[in-house]
């Protein structure tokens, strides 16, 4: 029975992660979070037999090092860290920590035999963008940002941790992902909030930065393919959609999907982290994927038909 870990297991993208990780019988799944940002409430109330969940904080030693070594996991994905544009240009300091933790969880893989690490990088390494479609390997990495300079630092230690002690990995870069789950900060869901609520949506400058979208189950599923496939080792690949949107498209579809009567309303832009372009070369992706992702009209109307029901 492999031994998964899923560090940030609470968090949006890695509790579904967890949850189809352990889907599968044969997997041992160990979620760890220390809810900064998590929840734990993304997570099933009852956990299955072969779903554990310990809260915990990678970035003390004393915390995650006593998990490693009372499971001797083979397999880990650490996604924990603080995640958000805004969130992470607020809290600069905050973001640094990662490091601490980084280097905690790949000590601790190559001390206790673990056999690969899968790493959750983001599109904010790439910058302001030289290229469009972005590419993993000719797509210079050039922000300045505490957030993605921390990234990128993280892809530069697995690195040098495989190079140094033959400790195998794989980088996931991700692109805008969204579905049921997101956080209310994030720019869907909070469009999606404020479009139910009649209420007021509010855009950073003219809303003509282009993002693409990616809908959870197909985040998710491209990264188990990648994982059971033991495919991108020892390399990266870029997890997203290909199709870009204006944010103030976007702000108009979620209007029209749900009837609403909101208006659209422009702030001042925001004095950094607000990328005009952003949208990634998928090839590697779909290849491994082995499917079409689905629309993002469809995906806002599977969370609406969610968010109607629970209501």
């Amino acid at each position: 029975m492999p031994r998964i870990l899923v560090t940030g297991g609470a968090g949006f993208i890695a509790s579904d992660l967890a949850i189809k990780l352990a889907s599968d019988p044969k997997n041992d799944v160990t979620v760890v979070d220390n809810l900064l940002t998590g929840d734990r409430r993304k997570l099933p109330t009852v956990l299955p037999a072969n779903l554990h969940f310990v809260k915990c904080d990678v970035n003390r030693y004393e915390d995650i090092s006593a998990v490693f070594y009372a499971n001797r996991f083979e397999h880990v994905f650490h996604y924990a860290a603080v995640v958000g544009v805004k969130r992470t240009t607020d809290n600069p300091v905050l973001v640094l920590r990662d490091i601490d933790g980084l280097r905690n969880v790949l000590d601790l893989s190559k001390n206790t035999g673990v056999k690969r690490v899968i790493y959750s990088s983001s599109s904010e390494v790439y910058g302001e963008p030289v290229e469009i479609p972005q590419n993993e390997r000719t797509t210079p990495l050039n922000s300045k940002l505490p957030y993605a300079i921390v990234k990128n630092i993280g892809e530069a230690f697995l690195r040098s941790y495989h190079k140094e002690y033959g400790l195998e990995y794989t980088v996931f870069r991700f692109f805008n992902t969204y579905g049921p789950k997101q956080s209310k900060d994030f720019v869907v869901s909070k469009f999606i909030r404020l479009a139910l609520a009649n209420e007021d949506i509010t855009l950073y400058g003219d809303g003509l930065q282009t993002r693409t979208f990616c809908y959870i189950d197909d985040n998710v599923d491209a990264c188990l393919a990648v994982y059971n496939q033991n495919a991108v080792m020892n390399d990266v690949v870029n997890i997203g959609s290909d199709v870009e949107i204006t944010i103030k498209d976007l702000a108009e579809l979620i209007i029209d999907l749900t009837g609403s009567s909101s208006r659209i309303v422009h702030l001042p832009p925001l004095e950094e982290g607000d990328m005009t372009r952003r949208m990634p070369d998928i090839t590697r992706m779909r290849a491994v994927l082995g499917r079409e992702l689905l629309p993002l009209r469809s995906g806002l109307e599977r969370i609406l038909a969610l968010t109607t029901v629970a209501n």
